[in-house]
């Protein structure tokens, strides 16, 4: 399994910014290569909803669930589907703000890329989280 972690301060108050972050529909916002969101169902722990994303040119569907809802200090959910991941966002406040913490541990569906593409998805996914971060401190702090 391939792992991605970044972390990022932005400055607004820590429910503002988990807020932003369990609102599902909102992950076509910040997440770069998400290109739908459909299907939410509920909140908080079970929360689901389907996701298309695309990845050097493969659409890829799936869904995700929220297995972890711990207001303004955890959330986490796992997908399935054209691909398997975990990712949890931890926060914190800090200097007024909010630390944002995410771990991202995924596996590259080889079948639908091949192997050969599998380096390259491993870089593109590390520059994907450090968009995804500053794209969601863009939006708290805009």
């Amino acid at each position: 399994m391939a792992k991605v972690e970044r972390s990022i301060t932005i400055n607004a108050p820590v429910g503002q910014v988990f807020a932003y972050i369990e609102d599902p529909m909102n992950n076509m916002d910040w997440v770069p290569s998400v290109i739908e969101i459909k299907d939410v169902t509920g909140s908080g722990v079970g929360q689901h909803w389907r996701w298309t994303y695309k990845m050097f040119g493969v659409r890829l569907g799936g869904e995700s669930t929220v297995t972890e809802h711990i207001p303004n200090e955890r959330r986490a959910n796992q997908t399935k589907g054209g691909a398997t991941s975990t990712w949890v966002f931890t926060f914190e406040p800090h200097d007024g703000g909010t630390r944002l913490n995410l771990n991202i541990e995924y596996t590259i569906p080889v079948p639908v890329l091949g192997k050969v593409a599998e380096k390259l998805v491993l870089k593109r996914n590390e520059r994907e989280a450090d968009l995804a971060m500053a794209n969601i401190k863009e939006r708290m702090e805009g």
